[in-house]
């Protein structure tokens, strides 16, 4: 299998960390939507990453499609539940991840992109709003299961999911005082980039305009 994007994006590092956790063997290109844009669309008619392209040669376009293939594959070793409330708690949690995830995305595309004179302050405060509301509720779910994973006792795809995008956040946006506002994030996520699952695919976000790999790619809504 190859993996198209760049760690600093948390989703292609959430996909990263789960081949990581469920021993699934990876090729990794470490290709920008920016500087790399013909090349990823030559597998990706989007131009979007992440990208999984298949030993067949078949390419997933979307974390959520490369991450149900790959647990599908893996049977009773899947990282998301396979039913019951279980599963409803770690898709609300990773869906309230990625949702904060693409409000830090705007509001750096923001700045990133248009000129200050024409930034919207109010849409950019709407994303903050959004963000910071997500996160809100995340640290409420990881203060109530305090120095346990998220779900069940075992790390499973909501705990990979917060983990990566609240490195994101914090590095990227960044979140103000992330330790105090947010402790018990702080505290899974420390747990979580301890393993080596996560401390193999990392790389450090570097803002757009500044030297270092691109900016991540947001994939969209997530349905």
């Amino acid at each position: 299998m190859i993996l198209i994007g760049m760690f600093d994006s948390p989703f292609v590092r959430r996909v990263a960390v789960s081949l990581n956790f469920l021993g699934v063997a990876f090729e990794h290109r470490n290709w920008s939507v920016g500087k790399d844009f013909e090349l990823i669309r030559h597998f990706n008619p989007l131009g979007r990453v992440p990208t999984l392209v298949l030993p067949d040669g078949e390419a997933l376009i979307d974390s959520i499609a490369i991450l149900d293939l790959i647990d599908e594959q893996a049977g009773e070793r899947a990282l998301l539940p396979r039913s019951g409330i279980e599963r409803r708690n770690a898709l609300k949690v990773i869906s309230l991840a990625l949702g904060a995830a693409e409000m830090g995305v705007r509001q750096l595309y923001e700045v990133a992109f248009r000129p200050e004179a024409k930034r919207h302050a109010p849409w950019v405060e709407r994303c903050r709003a959004q963000m910071q509301s997500a996160l809100t509720e995340l640290e409420r779910l990881a203060q109530a299961r305090s120095g346990e994973w998220l779900i069940v006792p075992r790390t499973t795809q909501a705990d990979v999911t917060a983990a990566c995008v609240f490195t994101f956040l914090t590095e990227a946006v960044p979140l103000p005082q992330p330790a105090a506002q947010y402790p018990g994030l702080c505290a899974l996520t420390a747990r979580c980039e301890a393993l080596p699952a996560f401390r193999t695919v990392k790389a450090p976000y570097h803002p757009p305009g500044r030297p270092g790999p691109s900016r991540p790619e947001p994939e969209g809504v997530v349905h």
